[in-house]
């Protein structure tokens, strides 16, 4: 297990990381680091009480947006359920959300108060993303994740009302595609984001594509006003 300390910001090399179990430990959840993580497809996830644990896996679950499945019935959840649809207008609220409402066989979550204020700080620097999804204006569903080129590393999503999220998931692939992104990263794979297209592949070939999507120019700032 290799440890990491505050000063050096560098991982080990993602291509022969473990694939199973965390690549590194240690180390803070600064700006810098975090982006350098991204661009190496290396991203945290920890709960409360432990160091920072830092992920490579192996396979990976991504969606390319050309290849979103979207079914008759989210189809009409689209046409006529009334939902609105915003970028980057609360991203606060979304990664709150996030963290605390509950899913069904969670308990606790991942998402720290030193997470959620490292995450804020990237939204400002214009790294960070969030889709809010409204109901008679209520804030019902959203998702949040981290842009890189033509990369978006989804992070988390929450729904209050049913199929919110995916709303939400459809709107960002979609206009993703329209930006001419690659791919959507998922981390871990998951019937949910199966059904919306989401597709296992080798480690090896997640971190090719993303070296090349990097060349890209990273779109930052507020995705409301692109």
């Amino acid at each position: 297990m290799v440890w990491l300390d505050k000063d050096d910001i560098w991982f080990p090399d993602p291509y022969t990381a473990p694939g199973d179990y965390p690549v590194a430990v240690g180390g803070d959840l600064s700006p810098e680091r975090l982006l350098f993580a991204y661009s190496l497809g290396i991203f945290p996830w920890y709960s409360e009480g432990e160091p920072i644990l830092w992920w490579s896996l192996d396979p990976r679950m991504v969606l390319f947006p050309k290849n979103l499945r979207i079914s008759r019935s989210l189809k009409k959840v689209l046409r006529n359920k009334g939902f609105k649809v915003s970028f980057d207008g609360d991203f606060v609220s979304v990664i709150k959300n996030c963290a605390t409402v509950r899913r069904k066989g969670q308990t606790g979550t991942w998402l720290t108060p030193e997470m959620i204020e490292a995450y804020v700080e990237l939204h400002r620097l214009g790294y960070a993303h969030s889709v809010e999804v409204y109901l008679k204006g209520e804030l019902v569903g959203g998702l949040y994740g981290v842009s890189l080129g033509g990369v978006f590393f989804g992070e988390s999503m929450f729904h209050k009302v049913s199929d919110a999220s995916k709303v939400a998931f459809v709107h960002l692939v979609k206009r993703l595609e329209k930006w001419g992104f690659d791919m959507v990263d998922c981390q871990q794979s998951t019937p949910h984001m199966a059904r919306l297209g989401a597709v296992e592949i080798p480690r090896r070939k997640f971190l090719d594509i993303l070296q090349k999507s990097l060349k890209k120019r990273t779109l930052k700032g507020n995705w409301g006003k692109l």
